[in-house]
């Protein structure tokens, strides 16, 4: 029997987000990676509402890489559609995303007024997605019909894996985002393996991070100027991830003497609650950063770190006198309780706004980093005579030597590398790269390619 499948590459290509990818063997049974929003300047783009360019009723199986709304948003509109087969993912992943789902709803209510078109989806297709979603732990090996399925550690944020795929003697490996390891919270991300077929990310294929000791001297000396000052420092933070971490290093650093307990006050009910999952599934984490956690105190276990759960305790956090760090979502400033801080403080040049994520293209937050003196925010005109600052190296994903080092691991084995998830240049810069210095089949796809794969 001819083991020839066909790969399909829906979205998540020629862009970072709305992760969409699916195979497809000869007698139809299908395989999806990732279900996710394509975002910019909305939480959700014009085009997720179009139908998908499949049938959803014939997809056997999804396999979510992790919880972020790029890669998880469009799973319940897939079950709106029609949907009936099994997602799998890890434990965490699984709860994370609920969490995810039914908070992003109020935003996407919010951008389907004025139109002519319903909401993306609702509570009932959420739970209706829950009750299709199984788990697996790493390395976990099971079967998905014909197929030999393991998730493996992508190290990017909790419970966030890879896909491998093995059928007739070969394998295939979908990478979902790569963490940019070693980091303070989680484990490694495992090595590419003994793999044929590669399909990766590329967000920061053409650029580097900063050494993680200068992106701590640099977090230091912002919160110190913040502090000396008695001003405000907004950061936008996604509420899966960055906000864990985050707290995390500045909870490491006054407990070491090198920052005063400046305010903390984490204006995210979204952040808080995924917090809690962190504390709960602690297997998944670093062991070492979890030796630092104990002493029954977990990431909020300090007076100076204040939770802002509902909305009028957010608005009072304006009378509250500086120094002071104030935490918000959304991580681009495309929605969310940070707009209004950032309305409140921008005009100031006491105060700070640090960039510490990717910035996808149109957002309000590529907007500031690209140097926009004038933004507009909730309708009115705002002036940015605040510092804006950026630290890359607190992104989530692997920089382009972290991600050219990951693919050469595979190097005896690879037959072909698909580089997606990225802006074309940072897509095409990877894979030029991997083709000069690896000498690999190296190519980024296009939205809607089909590409033919050898599983003989």
């Amino acid at each position: 029997m001819s083991n020839k499948l066909e790969l399909t590459f829906n979205d998540g290509v020629d862009s970072v987000t709305g992760a969409n990818f699916v195979l497809r063997d000869d007698a139809g049974f299908t395989i999806m990676f990732d279900c996710g929003l394509v975002q910019g300047s909305q939480v959700a783009e014009d085009q997720n509402y179009d139908k998908f360019p499949f049938d959803p009723t014939k997809v056997d199986f999804l396999f979510v890489s992790h919880a972020h709304l790029d890669h998880i948003g469009r799973i319940p509109k897939l079950v709106k559609e029609g949907f009936r087969g099994r997602i799998i993912s890890t434990p965490p992943t699984k709860e994370i995303a609920e969490l995810m789902l039914i908070d992003s709803m109020g935003v996407l209510e919010k951008e389907a007024r004025g139109t002519n078109r319903e909401q993306l989806y609702t509570a009932d297709d959420v739970a209706k997605s829950m009750s299709l979603w199984d788990t697996r732990g790493y390395h976990e090996e099971f079967s998905a019909g014909k197929f030999r399925v393991l998730l493996k550690d992508a190290g990017h944020i909790l419970g966030s894996s890879m896909t491998e795929i093995s059928l007739g003697g070969k394998k295939l490996l979908y990478t979902g985002d790569l963490g940019n390891s070693p980091e303070p919270l989680l484990r490694d991300t495992e090595p590419v393996g003994d793999v044929d077929y590669l399909i990766m990310e590329s967000v920061y294929g053409d650029r580097l991070h900063e050494h993680r000791e200068d992106r701590q001297r640099m977090l230091a000396d912002v919160v110190m100027q913040t502090f000396n000052k008695k001003a405000n420092l907004m950061i936008p933070v996604f509420s899966l991830e960055r906000t864990q971490e985050l707290l995390f290093e500045l909870r490491m650093m006054v407990e070491n003497g090198l920052l005063p307990p400046v305010p903390v006050y984490l204006d995210s009910p979204l952040a808080i609650k995924v917090t809690s999952v962190y504390n709960k599934y602690t297997d998944y984490l670093n062991v070492d950063a979890m030796r630092k956690l104990t002493g029954g105190k977990d990431l909020f276990g300090y007076r100076w770190i204040h939770k802002v759960i509902d909305t009028e305790e957010s608005k009072k956090l304006r009378e509250l006198p500086g120094p002071k760090i104030i935490m918000a979502g959304s991580g681009m400033s495309n929605g969310g309780r940070i707009i209004h801080h950032e309305k409140n403080y921008l005009p100031d040049p006491n105060n700070t706004l640090l960039l510490v994520g990717y910035q996808a293209v149109r957002t309000l937050g590529r907007i500031l980093q690209d140097g926009a003196k004038h933004v507009k925010i909730l309708g009115e005109d705002v002036p940015v005579n605040a510092r804006v600052l950026t630290i890359s190296g607190y992104s989530a994903h692997r920089d382009r030597d972290g991600l050219f080092d990951f693919v050469a691991g595979g190097v005896d084995t690879l037959e072909r590398v698909f580089v997606a998830m990225g802006e074309p240049k940072s897509s095409l810069y990877l894979v030029q790269r991997i083709r000069d210095n690896l000498g690999l089949n190296a190519e980024s796809p296009t939205r809607g390619e089909t590409v033919s794969l050898d599983f003989n």
